[in-house]
Order: C-alpha cells, then sequence, then structure tokens
C-alpha cells in the first residue's frame, strides 16, 4: 500500500485542579507519535503540590455535596446533557487525537468516539434515576434507605482507550456524586484533556472534575491517599496489584480491569471461515490492544494448519499503514515500551516451541509497526501471558473437555470465545469457562448487549462492567431510620 505521512500535533498536556487550568512540569522525554516516531509534545507530571491542592479540594467538595437533594440528581444529569454535546461537537478531534496516540486506525477510533455521546447520556440517565432516598419497608416505622457517593474517587485510565475510558469512567462517578480525581496514562494523556475540556465547558458543579498528569508515581499516590476513597482503574495486572495492596490500607473501594490471555474454544463443528474471520477481527480491533481481545486459540488437532493457514491468507491481505490514512487496515504499536514488551512476548513463544507466522507486510515508515502475529504449537499450559497486541498463539486440542481444562487452567477472568455451528452447544460449553463474558462466533469490540453485566473474574480483577455496577462502584448504601426498644431481636 502507499505510505503517507500526515502531519501529527498535540497541545502540550495541563492539568485542571480547583477550576483552574495550571501548567504541569516537563519531563526528560516526550510523547512520540507511533507512525514516525516523532515527538508530539513533552511528556509531563502534575507538581507534588498542585497534586496535594487537588486532592484538598477534591474533599472540600464532598464535604460540601448535597447529595440528597433531588436538585443534585437534575443538575448533574443536565451537565451530562451538555458534556455529551460538546464531546459530538469534537468527535473528529476527539478520533484524530486518540488515532495519533493509541496507532489505532482513524477509521476504527472514529466508530468508538461516536458511542461516546450515547455512554455520556446513559450516566444522565442513570443520575435522574438513582434514588438517593427510599423508604423501606418495616413494619410501619420510619426506615430509609440513603445511596450515598462514596468519596474522593481516583480513576487511572489507560493508553489503549484514551478517550472512551476517561469517559465512560467519569460520567459514572460524576452522576453518582463523587468528585473525580483523572490521570490518564503518561503514553497519552491529549485524548483524555480533550474529553476533560467537554466535561468542564459544560459547567460541572465546583470540585467535580480535576485532572492530573504523571507517571506511576503519580498514580501511587492517589491510590495511597486517605482521601481517596474509591480507585477504578484499567492497566495491566502488575499496577493492579500494587494498587490492592495500597487501597486495603483503609480498604477502599476498589474497581480493577486487568486483562488476560482471553481463551479462544473451537468446536470441531466449526466454520473455518467464520472462525478465521473473527479471530482476526479479534486480532486487529484497536490494533489487538484491547483486553477482552483474543489470546490462546485452543482448536481440534485437525484444524490447526488450516485454521493457520486462513489466518495467514487474511493477514498478508491486511493494509498496514499510518493510522491518519484512511486506507488502513491496521496501524502501529500504541508506544515504544509496549511495542519492544510484544517482541519479547512473541520471542518468549518462539523459545517455547512455537512456530511464528508474520505475513503481514509493513509500511515504509519509522514507527512501531508489527506484522499480525500467530505462534503455532506451543505448549498451552506455559503460554499463559497477556499477549495485548495483534499476536494470538494457536493450539492442538484432544477435545471440548480438553479444551475448557485449557482454558480455566489459567483463566483470564475476563473475556473468552467459542466457535461452532450448533449454536446450543457452544453456548453451553462456553457458559464452562471462567470468563465474565463469553462470545460465541464472533468478536465486536461492543458488549453481547446493552445491559450486558460483565464481572471480572478471578485475574482479571474486581468489579465489573455494566449500568448497574457503575452505580455500585461509586455509591454505598446507608440507612437510617426509627428504631423500638418493644420489637424482637
Amino acid at each position: 500500500m502507499k505510505t503517507t505521512t500526515p502531519t501529527t500535533s498535540l497541545a502540550q498536556p495541563v492539568s485542571y485542579i480547583a477550576g483552574e487550568w495550571v501548567s504541569c512540569q516537563t519531563l526528560d522525554r516526550s510523547n512520540v507519535d507511533p507512525n514516525t516516531g516523532e515527538p508530539v509534545h513533552r511528556m509531563v507530571t502534575t507538581s507534588p503540590a498542585d497534586l496535594e491542592r487537588a486532592l484538598q479540594h477534591a474533599q472540600r467538595a464532598y464535604e460540601a455535596l448535597n447529595w440528597a437533594d433531588d436538585e443534585f440528581r437534575l443538575e448533574r444529569a443536565e451537565v451530562l446533557e451538555r458534556a455529551a454535546a460538546n464531546v459530538e461537537e469534537r468527535l473528529e478531534d476527539i478520533a484524530r487525537t486518540d488515532a495519533i496516540t493509541s496507532g489505532t486506525t482513524i477509521t476504527a477510533t472514529r466508530k468508538l468516539a461516536a458511542f461516546l455521546p450515547a455512554r455520556i447520556r446513559g450516566a444522565a440517565a442513570e443520575a435522574r434515576g438513582i434514588a438517593r432516598v427510599t423508604a423501606l419497608p418495616a413494619g410501619g416505622r420510619d426506615v430509609r434507605l440513603h445511596r450515598v457517593p462514596w468519596g474522593p474517587a481516583a480513576i487511572l485510565t489507560p493508553w489503549n482507550g484514551p478517550s472512551f475510558i476517561p469517559a465512560a469512567k467519569m460520567a459514572s462517578a460524576v452522576a453518582s456524586g463523587c468528585p473525580v480525581l483523572l490521570k490518564p496514562s503518561e503514553h497519552a494523556p491529549a485524548s483524555a484533556q480533550v474529553i476533560v475540556e467537554c466535561f468542564v465547558d459544560a459547567g460541572l458543579p465546583e470540585g467535580a472534575l480535576q485532572l492530573v498528569h504523571g507517571t506511576g508515581g503519580i498514580g501511587a499516590a492517589l491510590t495511597g491517599d486517605r482521601r481517596v476513597k474509591v480507585v477504578s482503574f484499567t492497566g495491566g495486572p502488575g499496577a493492579g496489584r500494587a494498587i490492592a495492596r495500597a487501597a486495603a490500607e483503609d480498604f477502599k473501594v476498589l474497581q480493577l480491569e486487568l486483562g488476560g490471555n482471553n481463551p479462544v474454544l473451537v468446536l470441531d463443528d466449526a466454520d473455518l471461515d467464520v472462525t478465521a474471520n473473527g479471530i482476526l477481527a479479534g486480532m486487529t480491533t484497536l490494533n489487538g490492544q484491547w483486553c477482552e481481545g483474543p489470546g490462546k486459540v485452543l482448536a481440534p488437532h485437525r484444524l490447526v494448519q488450516p485454521l493457520r493457514e486462513a489466518l495467514g491468507e487474511r493477514i498478508a491481505r491486511l493494509r498496514i499503514g499510518h493510522s491518519l490514512d484512511e486506507e488502513s487496515d491496521i496501524g502501529p504499536i500504541s508506544n515504544e515500551p509496549h511495542f519492544r514488551n510484544l517482541i519479547e512476548r512473541i520471542e518468549s513463544l518462539r523459545g517455547l516451541g512455537a512456530k511464528i507466522d508474520q505475513l503481514g507486510e509493513l509500511p515504509g515508515l519509522a514507527g512501531f509497526f508489527l506484522s499480525p502475529t500467530v505462534a503455532t504449537g506451543s505448549d498451552p499450559d506455559r503460554t499463559t501471558a497477556e499477549l495485548f497486541g495483534p499476536v494470538v498463539s494457536l493450539h492442538g486440542v484432544d477435545s471440548d473437555e480438553d479444551a475448557l481444562r485449557a482454558a480455566n487452567a489459567h483463566p483470564s477472568g475476563l473475556d473468552a470465545y467459542v466457535f461452532g455451528a450448533d449454536t446450543d452447544r457452544a453456548i453451553a460449553i462456553g457458559a464452562q469457562v471462567m470468563s465474565g463474558e463469553v462470545r460465541v462466533n464472533g468478536a465486536k469490540l461492543a458488549d453481547l448487549g446493552d445491559d450486558s453485566a460483565q464481572s471480572f473474574w478471578g485475574p482479571s480483577g474486581i468489579g465489573g462492567h455494566g449500568p448497574a455496577e457503575s452505580v455500585r462502584v461509586f455509591c454505598g448504601d446507608r440507612v437510617v431510620g426509627v428504631d423500638s426498644p418493644d420489637l424482637p431481636m
């Protein structure tokens, strides 16, 4: 395919603290365009003094919150509606910024950005629908259930969903009433910056949202601070465990989405084209950089080679190119550290005996480009690491039971896939996989249903996704009522 090098530029990130935009300290390295390796802006961090000011402001905002007033619900809903309208006006800006920071193609980031207004308006509906005070049946006594926001919430977001994940988490927290302290990934802060601008311009109440920047040290300072009552984090298992340890000191509420090596069970009656198309879609969605993407493919021995060939043929036809090129099917890996990690993981698979197929033609650009990769033949019991890129491992199994054993021996806990012509059988087998969501005969980015409730099982984290889960993360219950010494225990 032709090689193009569109001009890329991004504004220097700034913090938003106590109602003011504040310049950050610059670090001795730059964020770069993953297509070219050229700097787009300096990497930044919020100063310790400004971080402390943000924490103080969040605490004061929470103490002044009149969450039980019905006007509170209406105010939050109206603000979120205005934020959704602001996002609609900046969809192309958001899509372009996402494409530069994540490496995902502009055609894909436009589709993802288009979901944002509906997600924010969904949070507005949550704000209207949360019953802040509910009377409980209590034998004629006055007993009331209060739905109370926990307190200041640290929201830590990754580089692979640089606009959607901050917007979705912030919207639910704002709807619930938790003052937000947002820290986006240091590798992709620019998209979150645009989203915060849309929320601020919507007229957020005082202290409802603050934006800070930096590396893991800033995240650790937030999660370890006793004023922070909720931590919502999407990222790697190492950081997730560190957050959980820090949160255990004062038992913060946690929502941790940590990903995993998601299994793909190919049944003996699976249609080869449907299976290959589905796996390829999962490998190339967000350049394979999504925590619900396919990882370890478990297929009957007789289907391994045909599936390997079918995937190779499809990969060879992909147009790998600049993420802003309208003709690209797949772009570069988001950042150099992850690019190096993926290369090491592929070499580790080779060391486990896998044959490595990389049949995609790379563009003539100096960025972090990687052909979608199929690694065939390694021991599935030793192939456990999350890949998190356009890479799958392919393994032969003896039976459905063997596939289930291999899938559940090292469960991802987040997502799984089953391919089979008999959908009842495929669903029955999928229900036995230890994952929060199991997709049959497909690998789309969107959840299976509008009201899907997906829990994070085992090593994939704590909490889950879904409308009700969003309320549970940021709100707790408090029962207040009249007791009587005359009643039995």
